[in-house]
């Protein structure tokens, strides 16, 4: 007998490793996290423009709507809760996405991914802050080894890749507190 692993363990090792990976690993929902320290900040409005946004194959299908309506539900549950006083917009150009169709687990996994350019915006006046800031996302490391196509339809692959671009596009606006009246980190 030797000490080496068949093939059939290895994927079998594989499967359930990326099976125990699949709690976690997207952005956490943003009404279940502690507010973080943002100073002056409240969400005046969004702006999500994906008219022009590029399908990197594979992908599925997604309109320029149904972007519009999932990326602006992210950034308003991520921001809707700031009561800092002074009105900020979020504008997001969506770049490219590529929505992992299903594939072969551990041979065939496409990757979910989205690329946009944030900018912020100061409400009233209307001036620019910041921006454009190109920001790339995926899905997380749950999918790793089992594409998301095998296991989420379109919708809930835009809805986790909004999460997680929602939160870095936070991690963007913290790493500049002058921007929001706090002292430097």
């Amino acid at each position: 007998m030797t000490n080496r692993l068949t093939r059939r363990s290895f994927a079998g090792l594989t499967l359930a490793g990326a099976g125990l990976g699949l709690a976690g690993c997207e952005a956490a929902d943003p009404l279940g996290e502690e507010l973080e320290e943002f100073g002056d900040f409240q969400l005046g409005f969004t702006v999500v423009v994906a008219e022009n946004a590029q399908k990197v194959p594979p992908s599925r299908d997604a309109t320029p709507d149904k972007w519009k309506e999932i990326m602006s539900a992210e950034l308003e549950r991520r921001f809707g809760r700031y009561q800092g006083g002074k009105d900020y917009v979020i504008a997001v150009n969506i770049d490219g996405y590529s929505l992992a169709p299903a594939g072969i687990p551990v041979v065939l996994t496409p990757k979910s991914i989205l690329v946009v350019s944030a900018n912020l915006w100061e409400a009233n006046p209307q001036q620019k802050i910041a921006g454009p800031e190109q920001i790339t996302t995926f899905e997380g490391a749950d999918t790793l080894f089992l594409g998301s196509g095998i296991s989420k339809d379109a919708d809930a692959q835009m809805t986790t890749l909004a999460r997680n671009m929602s939160q870095k596009i936070q991690a963007w606006l913290l790493r500049n507190p002058a921007w929001f009246g706090l002292p430097p980190r």
